[in-house]
């Protein structure tokens, strides 16, 4: 009775054993096939067509992008005021301002340096104050250094490929920038912070990037877009904006981190 009662035993075991043994099999099966997947998956990554490819024309990309921003920068170029020429290295020391993912070389003390752009600065008018400029010449300044970033800044986010999201309609010294606002009646909103739904209709306003001597309050807040869209192209590349009353240094460091080593490489 004993006897039989091992053997029984022995057997369900066994039958246990063989289960076991089938499960392991298929589960090797398995294992070896998502393997082999995984092995040419790796193999089309690292192949002509795969990652390194991918690299290699993101690293052309960059490099082409780099060389057009290198030929505005050199178009409109934006240094201290008191910079002689690019090839003026006297006294040079680098200083690095750094950013989230990038550095900008800027020479040493430049921060706090006037900025121009091909020699002419851009004051900064107190808004709702009329009778700012005291002859014509005087506003014919700022709406042409305007003007100069404005183009600046359309060439860089054509050859970036990014949409701005205040689009500019160039027109050298007379140009304006589009606000693509929600058009909402004042009766409808019933609290300071309203959401706006997709349906709602969008009216697109322009605001001049010149002065005329007159009210400068719409020129100010198109001076403000206009540095948002250069805070755009930063965020872009992984850069920051100095601040929203600083247009030629934000494009300044925008520049000069396109044109830095650090931008081409992909790693």
């Amino acid at each position: 009775m004993h006897t039989k009662k091992s053997s029984e035993d022995v057997e369900d075991r066994r039958a246990q054993l063989c289960i076991s043994l089938r499960t392991l099999s298929v589960a090797s099966k398995t294992l070896g096939t998502a393997r082999g997947n995984l092995e040419e998956a790796n193999n089309l990554l690292s192949g002509e067509n795969g990652c390194g490819c991918l690299k290699n024309i993101t690293q052309k990309l960059r490099m082409r992008q780099q060389y057009m921003v290198t030929q505005v920068a050199w178009v409109y170029p934006v240094r201290p005021l008191d910079e002689k020429s690019p090839d003026h290295k006297t006294g040079y020391t680098p200083s690095i301002i750094k950013t989230s993912n990038a550095e900008s070389i800027l020479p040493d003390g430049s921060q706090k340096r006037p900025l121009a752009i091909l020699g002419l600065q851009l004051p900064k008018p107190t808004a709702k104050k009329t009778g700012y400029f005291g002859d014509r010449t005087d506003f014919q300044k700022p709406s042409t250094v305007l003007g100069y970033v404005a183009h600046a800044v359309s060439l860089i986010a054509s050859y970036l490929n990014v949409p701005l999201r205040y689009p500019l309609r160039f027109g050298g010294s007379r140009s304006y920038i589009l606000d693509h606002s929600p058009l909402v009646e004042p009766s409808s909103m019933t609290s300071v912070v309203s959401s706006v739904s997709p349906s709602t209709s969008m009216r697109t306003m322009e605001f001049p990037l010149f002065f005329d001597g007159q009210e400068t309050t719409r020129s100010a807040y198109a001076i403000f877009l206009l540095n948002k869209d250069i805070e755009q192209l930063l965020n872009y590349i992984g850069a920051e904006s100095l601040g929203p009353r600083h247009v030629l240094a934000n494009l300044k460091q925008l520049t000069t981190i396109i044109q830095s080593q650090q931008y081409i490489s992909t790693d």
